[in-house]
């Protein structure tokens, strides 16, 4: 007998735990070349537990990150493994694949640059999506995809589901920056910003209608209010949270449905953290088809 439960406690040790096997796996240095921002782009990506036992395709979620960081914010700082891991243990997220791209080296951004000398918002749609979607078990229609980023890649969840609202089912803006608040703003900015040169007005106008996020949620037409589900979360100490704000009473003004939530938090790894579950979570209903 003793013989026996050795042996069972050896086999135990030799064997990994279905909790420990039951993990995704990320790869944040992975790259692919671009002929429209003529370098190597890298990009990191999140695999659910099952992807390499099973043969399905899995929704997207492109999870951007802000101003600072890179490919590798989410994993490092956001912790995606270990939440996304939980909550697709738990059952509140769908099993899905995670692509986050890096969109601050050599220049910083997901928009197209008024100067041309940056185009990152035609390399993500051109370029990075098609190559992951290629290259990974992604499942293609709108209702599988979804965006996320906080702050700066906030910015860009608004800019890119606003853009493009026939290629995502969901968006979920966190902290986000939106953009000059109003075209006079944006004109002091390039003013006292020596980086760059005042545009003559009519590129400027065009470039302010393309990416201010209240001039763009002031556009959606009427029968098109409903093509995207939206959360966006901003905390109350945020300083961002002004135009999270306006953003938030000009969806209501327009019945652009959408969830809005300010909590308690300021412009923190922290807030950030714990809103990826709930992210996760609401991309999942679109995922559903709730």
């Amino acid at each position: 007998m003793k013989k026996y439960l050795l042996l069972a406690i050896a086999l135990l040790l030799l064997c990994p735990s279905p909790i420990s096997a039951q993990t995704g796996k990320v790869y944040d240095n992975l790259s692919l070349p671009s002929k429209i921002l003529k370098m190597d782009r890298k990009f990191a990506i999140y695999l659910p537990p099952d992807y390499e036992t099973s043969d399905r395709s899995y929704p997207v979620l492109y999870l951007l990150h802000g101003a600072g960081d890179d490919q590798t914010g989410w994993v490092q700082f956001g912790e995606v493994q270990r939440i996304a891991d939980e909550a697709i243990r738990n059952g509140t997220a769908a099993p899905m694949i995670i692509v986050m791209p890096d969109a601050n080296t050599g220049n910083r951004g997901y928009i197209n640059r008024i100067d041309g000398q940056w185009n990152y918002e035609d390399f993500f749609f051109q370029e990075l999506m098609p190559y992951v979607e290629k290259k990974y078990r992604i499942r293609q229609e709108k209702r599988y995809r979804a965006v996320a980023g906080l702050s700066m890649g906030g910015w860009g969840t608004f800019l890119y589901a606003l853009h493009h609202p026939e290629l995502f089912a969901a968006a979920c803006p966190l902290s986000a920056a939106v953009g000059a608040l109003t075209p006079e703003e944006g004109k002091r900015w390039y003013l006292e910003n020596g980086k760059y040169q005042m545009p003559d007005s009519t590129t400027y106008k065009n470039f302010y209608n393309k990416y201010s996020v209240l001039q763009l949620l002031n556009d959606v037409p009427d029968d098109h209010k409903k093509d995207v589900r939206w959360y966006i979360d901003c905390g109350d100490d945020d300083f961002l949270f002004e135009g999270n704000c306006l953003a938030h009473i000009l969806m209501r003004k327009r019945e652009i449905p959408h969830e809005f939530r300010a909590r308690d938090g300021g412009h923190t790894w922290t807030y950030w953290r714990s809103a990826l579950p709930t992210v996760l979570e609401f991309v999942s209903m679109s995922f559903h088809q709730y």
